[in-house]
């Protein structure tokens, strides 16, 4: 599969549509699992399992790489990690069931673990 780097802007996905907040993406970034796995923790622990979190991204894409002091050729290497190819605009995780303030802070700490700077969103 080819890399896919995140140019331009979503236009699917760039709305809350689950909760009643979200986290948008303001760059455009590749997230890891771990990334997203660890934004998910600090989200859930802040919230003390209160309220529903969704996470609305999914590393698709594998990154591979080649062991150290290896030769050029003889193909292609070992998947390394995966990624999900984030556009500017997207809403990587929504969260509903809880007041807005107790929101806001779990995004701003799920959004510290995070490559990209992101924004707080309400459901309009």
């Amino acid at each position: 599969m080819h890399r896919r780097y995140p140019s331009g802007v979503a236009r699917k996905g760039n709305s809350v549509a689950f909760g009643q907040f979200g986290l948008q993406a303001v760059d455009g970034k590749w997230v890891t699992a771990r990334q997203i796995e660890a934004a998910r923790i600090a989200m859930t622990r802040h919230i003390k399992r209160g309220g529903k979190v969704w996470i609305r991204i999914f590393p698709h894409l594998s990154i591979t790489t080649k062991p150290a002091e290896t030769r050029m050729g003889k193909g292609k290497g070992n998947p390394d990690h995966w990624v999900a190819v984030v556009k500017a605009g997207t809403v990587m995780f929504e969260i509903g069931g809880i007041t807005e303030d107790v929101a806001k802070e779990a995004m701003r700490l799920a959004g510290h673990k995070l490559p990209m700077r992101t924004r707080f969103l309400k459901r309009v």
